[in-house]
Parts: C-alpha cells; sequence; structure tokens
C-alpha cells in the first residue's frame, strides 16, 4: 500500500503460559518484524495486569535492541506520572546510546488528575461513519477506583500529575538536548542520554491535552483507534490544527490499531475469540487476564450485557483474511491520513500472531529486509 506499518506490543501470554514465555515470544516477534520490513517495534506500558508481562517497556527494549539491528524500537506508550521526567531520560538514554539512531520515546498522559481519582473516556451516545470508517458509540469507561489507587499509590503518582503533563514533556526533551535548567538555578545533565538520537512521540486518545501539545511543539502524534476508535478523527483533528513547525516541520500522525489475519476469514475469527473476555477484564477493572484459548472463549460466551461493555473494541478490530483486513486498513488510513499505521494483534498461540504479521506484511507490500541481523537467525532460539 502506501505507507508503511509498525507493531505494537504488549508482551501478552495466554492460558497455560508464563510470563516469561510472554516475554520471549516478544522477541521474537521483534527479530521477525525486523526481517519483514516493518517500520518500527513499539512496547506498551501496562502494570499489574495477571496475563501481560510488559511492565517495563524500557528495560525489555534492551533485549530487544540487542536481539536486532536496524528496525527502530520504542514506547507507546511511557506514562509521565509512572516515572519522573529524568527516570525516563535516563532509561530511554542507556538504550540509545548502546543501539544510536534507532530508538522513539513516546509519552502518553496519566488518565487521572490525582491519584484517587478513576481515569474515564467521554461518552458519545451514537455510532457514526466517516469516508467508510466507523466511529462506534462509546461509553464512558471508569476502571475500579479502589485496585487504581492502589495502584497509583504502588507507582509513586501524586495528585496533579496529569496536570503537569506539559511541563514533563518540557523537561525531557530539554534533558535530552542538554539545556534543561533546574529550578534552583543549575544546569542539570542526564547522562547518558544528553545528546542521544532520541526522536519523542506524545500519544492520545482524545482531543485533549496531549493531541494539542504534540501539535504546538512540532512533535509527532500518535492517535490510539484501538483504545478510543470513538474519537481518533477527534484527536487528529486537534493535533493538526494546533500543530506548528518545531520539532517536525510538518504533522506527522500514527494511528494504531487492533488487527488478526489469518489465511481465511473463518479461521480469523476463531483465532480472535478470546479477544472479548480479554478486553472485558480489561473494562471491568480486573487487569487484562492471561489470553483465552479460541476454545474455552467459544466455551464460556459473554453475555449481552457485557458484550455491551466491548462493543466498539469489537467493532473495531479488523479480522479476517489479508485482503478485506488491507481494505479496511486503507479505509483508517485515507480517514485519519494517516503516515503510519501502528497495529497491535493478540492471539493465545504466539505463532499465530507471527503469522497474522507474515500475511500483512505480505498483502500490504512491505519490503523484507534480507540484510537483518536477524535473517541469519531463527525465531525459535528466542524461546530456547
Amino acid at each position: 500500500m502506501t505507507i508503511p506499518l509498525a507493531i505494537l506490543d504488549l508482551s501478552p501470554f495466554g492460558q497455560g503460559q508464563t510470563p516469561a514465555e510472554g516475554l520471549r515470544a516478544s522477541i521474537a516477534l521483534a527479530q521477525r518484524a525486523e526481517q519483514l520490513g516493518y517500520a518500527r517495534y513499539w512496547l506498551a506500558e501496562h502494570h499489574l495486569n495477571p496475563g501481560v508481562a510488559g511492565a517495563a517497556p524500557h528495560v525489555l527494549l534492551a533485549a530487544i535492541a540487542a536481539a536486532t539491528s536496524r528496525i527502530r524500537i520504542g514506547t507507546a506508550a511511557t506514562i509521565i506520572g509512572n516515572s519522573t521526567p529524568l527516570q525516563v531520560v535516563e532509561a530511554a538514554g542507556v538504550v540509545a546510546a548502546l543501539h544510536p539512531g534507532r530508538l522513539d520515546l513516546g509519552i502518553g498522559r496519566s488518565g487521572a488528575t490525582s491519584s484517587a481519582q478513576t481515569p474515564v473516556f467521554p461518552s458519545r451516545p451514537e455510532d457514526r461513519e466517516v469516508d467508510g470508517l466507523l466511529l462506534p458509540a462509546s461509553r464512558t469507561v471508569a476502571f475500579d477506583a479502589a485496585r487504581f489507587a492502589a495502584q497509583a499509590r504502588l507507582l509513586g503518582r501524586t495528585p496533579g500529575d496529569a496536570d503537569r503533563f506539559e511541563q514533563d514533556v518540557l523537561d525531557i526533551l530539554d534533558l535530552i538536548s542538554g539545556s534543561y535548567r533546574a529550578p534552583e538555578g543549575v544546569p542539570i545533565h542526564a547522562i547518558p542520554a544528553e545528546g542521544q538520537d532520541i526522536d519523542v512521540w506524545i500519544h492520545g486518545s482524545t482531543a485533549g491535552a496531549s493531541a494539542a501539545l504534540a501539535g504546538r511543539l512540532g512533535l509527532p502524534f500518535g492517535a490510539n483507534y484501538h483504545v478510543a476508535p470513538s474519537f481518533v478523527l477527534d484527536a487528529v483533528a486537534a493535533y493538526r490544527e494546533a500543530f506548528r513547525p518545531g520539532v517536525r516541520t510538518a504533522p506527522s500522525v500514527t494511528v494504531s490499531v487492533d488487527v488478526l489475519v489469518a489465511e481465511t476469514d473463518a479461521e480469523a475469527h476463531r483465532l480472535a475469540e478470546g479477544y472479548a473476555p480479554w478486553v472485558h477484564s480489561i473494562r471491568a477493572g480486573d487487569g487484562a487476564i492471561p489470553y483465552p484459548t479460541p476454545a474455552d472463549a467459544i466455551a464460556n460466551p459473554l453475555d449481552a450485557d457485557q458484550l455491551e461493555v466491548v462493543r466498539d473494541r469489537l467493532a473495531t478490530r479488523f479480522v479476517g483474511a489479508p485482503e478485506a483486513v488491507a481494505e479496511r486498513l486503507d479505509v483508517l488510513r485515507r480517514a485519519t491520513g494517516a503516515d503510519e499505521l501502528l497495529v497491535t494483534t493478540i492471539t493465545h498461540d504466539p505463532r499465530d500472531r507471527e503469522r497474522s504479521y507474515e500475511l500483512l506484511a505480505d498483502v500490504w507490500g512491505v519490503t523484507p529486509r534480507a540484510d537483518s541481523l536477524d535473517a541469519a537467525r531463527s525465531t525459535e532460539a528466542a524461546f530456547a
């Protein structure tokens, strides 16, 4: 097609699997992604989820960087509030210093303005379609207040973290450039990050502070169709409206999307059965469960009320044979004007996930990299 594809990985693992297997699967998938010619391999940050091993993305990035040679790597997103700007910069700087010219630092805003407040997305009552792209009705999503408060305390969040987001981003940029000066009046040098070639992105799910800030600073922006599909066009429009030349001379947008490809529509939908209970576990406040097998998901379907909770995510996951999925991705590209698409795929068996990315790369026309380091490696070696 006409724009690059990138990968967003949560390091999930399935029923009967271990967190270590999920992490090894991420390394193996990154190697395969480099072979296939994907533009980037980004990791998400998620804490206290029973079925997600990606709690420390910067640590895992170091392992992925060492197992690959050319593909850009990064986070989407490192959540400010879970770590201080200095901690974020120093962690990114270690990876960037060892693997120069490859690191993308994606920054996300904490969803709450205080440690006791639950994060929510706004409600949009009706489905709508724009240029063929479904923007589903949304419902307010509120996470379990007690669990969220406990997580905030364990991560060291403090009231007002989200309100300091703009200053935190500015501090990160200054620490990387070497221009940071502390309020006490002394210059601070964040070694080894200072002067490194780190590409900073901002990610957001709505037309809120993140999109506008990315635009004002001239930074590239990641819009989350896979997290909050109802608001993706609002977020992209807010970013473009606010954009002023800065780090980038023109707006640059990647749009995330849930995808699952198999040889046939029927097989893709069978492999996708576990997605509904997996998303429901997140929205119910329990954290992402180990990903169910297709058989278990079929044997234990969600009831009508539970399905309604995840209806927007199910309707906007692109599932099917390669050509059908490519058509839906092209609709997403046209409707959002994306410069790149960020694909996230979860299956119970890591081999099905890898196969999905192989089929997608082939139908989309991603160019394989014959000269990549892992062309000489077997991805199975990562599981040894």
